[in-house]
């Protein structure tokens, strides 16, 4: 499977889809991983580390929409990435429905799951 990592463009959001260790493991796995120029940048990888584990550098979101299967984003697409999903190709992500009428109805013809935040499991418990 082709899948695309793009840069998020929501406002103050720098983290990226998929770290450098989880795009090798899907690379080894046998999957092709197409990861946005710069995608990394906002918490320190560079297109060299990823290039390094087998990811193919695209340069602009475009490219990478158009050619992977699966999507793999932090934050829910914004309107201009909504406008490059198509139809049969999965979208991998949080969607934040509430306030955003739009996006609740979802893009044409892209499968989505909604997922309910899940509490933190790691929190310190007092007896």
């Amino acid at each position: 499977m082709k899948i695309g990592v793009p840069t998020e463009v929501k406002v103050h959001e720098y983290r990226v889809g998929l770290m450098p260790a989880s795009v090798r493991e899907l690379i080894l796995n046998g999957h092709a991983v197409l990861v946005q120029a710069g995608a990394g940048a906002g918490i320190g990888f560079t297109d060299d580390t990823y290039a390094a584990v087998g990811a193919t550098i695209l340069p602009e979101a475009a490219s990478v929409f158009a050619a992977a299967e699966l999507i793999v984003k932090v934050k829910e697409p914004q309107p201009a990435e909504c406008a490059m999903l198509r139809a049969g190709q999965v979208l991998f992500t949080y969607l934040h429905l509430a306030p955003d009428r739009a996006q609740a109805n979802g893009p044409s013809g892209v499968p989505a799951r909604r997922e309910a935040p899940s509490p933190l499991i790691g929190r310190r418990r007092t007896r």
